[in-house]
């Protein structure tokens, strides 16, 4: 997934700050009540609200402010009512992208995300239109300098992971949904540092854009995770790591 890792890790080191300012944590919570609401309170039972509270922790995420998502989710307390939406596209460059949003007013929120799509010379498509380019799959970046390339192999495939690649500085490795919470936690047991980490639809093949094209398609991206409704934002783009750097 050339680019994408290098992409990650730069919305991780953009996500400590705007969990300063709470951004993040806004995002994080509406992802722990909606899982805790459709799969219950209990992380045991729930992978989706264990993978939910996981991301919760690595930014960080008070203990108490975990808890009161929860308890929302599962009307303990009082919460806003989310609808959880997929939108799919295309960006410049043809480049593939699904958006998962939350949101507590779509007839606000998909006008929003049309026009953003149509600055940045791209196209809203109806459901479906892109999904098929990709599949959902455990995602987790390791920096090259963090790790010897044999160790680590050694540990994701012990627990259990699909694959591992390189991309640019970084290793990607891949697991199926089920298994990332457990590779993970391997990861993590042989003190070996994750610079990015989520359930991700990873692409099946991806586009090459470059110049132009690419600062519009990066432009893009970052316009849309800033939006306050959207949790994620996945694509095929590839792109050199010295344009996304740059």
């Amino acid at each position: 997934m050339s680019g994408h890792s290098k992409w990650s890790t730069i919305k991780r080191k953009k996500g400590k700050e705007d969990a300063r300012r709470s951004k993040i944590f806004g995002k994080l919570i509406k992802e722990i009540s909606i899982a805790a609401r459709m799969g219950g309170g209990d992380p045991d039972g729930n992978p989706r609200l264990r993978n939910a509270i996981l991301a919760a922790k690595a930014a960080n995420m008070p203990a108490d402010n975990i808890k009161r998502a929860i308890l929302k989710g599962t009307a303990e307390l009082p919460d806003t009512s989310y609808e959880e939406i997929t939108y799919e596209g295309y960006g410049p460059g043809g480049v593939a992208m699904m958006i998962q949003v939350m949101t507590d007013n779509k007839n606000r929120t998909l006008p929003e995300i049309r026009h953003l799509f149509a600055k940045n010379a791209g196209n809203l498509g109806e459901s479906g239109c892109v999904s098929w380019m990709f599949d959902k799959r455990g995602y987790i970046v390791v920096e090259k300098d963090k790790v010897d390339e044999d160790r680590l192999m050694e540990v994701i495939l012990e627990a259990g992971a699909e694959d591992m690649g390189e991309d640019g500085s970084n290793y990607e490795i891949f697991t199926s949904p089920e298994i990332y919470e457990t590779v993970n936690d391997s990861l993590k047991k042989h003190n070996i540092e994750i610079a990015a980490q989520e359930i991700a639809m990873v692409p099946k093949s991806t586009v090459k854009v470059t110049g132009k094209k690419a600062q519009q398609v990066l432009r893009m991206m970052e316009e849309l995770e800033d939006h306050d409704d959207v949790q994620s934002v996945w694509a095929n783009f590839d792109i050199d790591e010295a344009e996304i750097e740059g």
